[in-house]
């Protein structure tokens, strides 16, 4: 999934030369789970950009370059970060389309590794989710594996709302096939069914879809997964018409 990320990025940078990446150490060092490896030689200190230790100072100028027309990608070293810098994005980028009546918008991606599993203590293993999904104007996104975490973020830095984007660290070594490309990139707010079954449904958000995959082939019943994918805005009717 790491390299899934990557790839993204990659990808975006390739698309459109809006994209900048900026946080702390994803330039030189590649980033704390080397999500960012190689992106400075190959894109340059003009699109990939270090910063000091100021996560109220990087989102703000994230915010100001995204209502310049740039399209920035900002990285959180861990989910957690961001409580000092919540009014950059809940007040700030989340409102600025609406203030400005569309005349700006907020085309910012926030990244961060999230979730525990991997030994981080508490104040790093959170997903934090609800910091987000009841201020409107944010997305909030979290894939399920490597193929979600390309297509989702390649959407996700493509939208003109911010979106915040929650990477399972404890998934980051997850192996599966990705289609890349335009093929591969997946729509913003839609859930996708995983497993088919008739008797309950599971649904599945992030590592939990995995999971739930594997309680449904273990239990003797027949159950459908949903991956949710999305729980800013959540794909309610697509839950609503489950099968079973």
């Amino acid at each position: 999934m790491r390299q899934a990320v990557l790839q993204a990025l990659a990808d975006e940078m390739d698309a459109d030369p809006d994209v900048i990446l900026i946080g702390e150490d994803i330039a030189a060092a590649g980033g704390a789970f080397k999500a960012t490896e190689g992106l400075l030689d190959r894109f340059g200190p003009a699109r990939v950009r270090d910063t000091p230790i100021s996560e109220m100072g990087i989102l703000g100028a994230a915010v100001g370059a995204a209502a310049t027309g740039l399209r920035p990608v900002v990285e959180m070293m861990f989910i957690e970060f961001i409580g000092v810098a919540l009014d950059q994005l809940t007040t700030q980028a989340a409102s600025l389309r609406y203030l400005s009546r569309g005349g700006y918008t907020a085309p910012l991606t926030v990244r961060a590794a999230a979730g525990a599993g991997l030994g981080f203590g508490c104040q790093h293993s959170q997903m934090l989710e609800h910091w987000f999904r009841g201020t409107p104007g944010i997305r909030v996104v979290v894939p399920s594996g490597a193929a979600t975490a390309y297509g989702l973020l390649r959407a996700a830095i493509r939208s003109d709302d911010p979106v915040v984007f929650l990477e399972h660290k404890a998934m980051y070594g997850d192996r599966e096939e990705v289609t890349l490309g335009e093929d591969g990139v997946l729509p913003l707010g839609r859930a996708r069914t995983v497993r088919t079954g008739s008797d309950v449904t599971l649904v599945g958000l992030g590592r939990t879809t995995g999971v739930a995959l594997a309680a449904a082939g273990q239990a003797g019943w027949d159950a459908e997964v949903i991956d949710l994918l999305s729980i800013a805005p959540w794909d309610r009717m697509f839950l609503f018409t489950s099968s079973s």
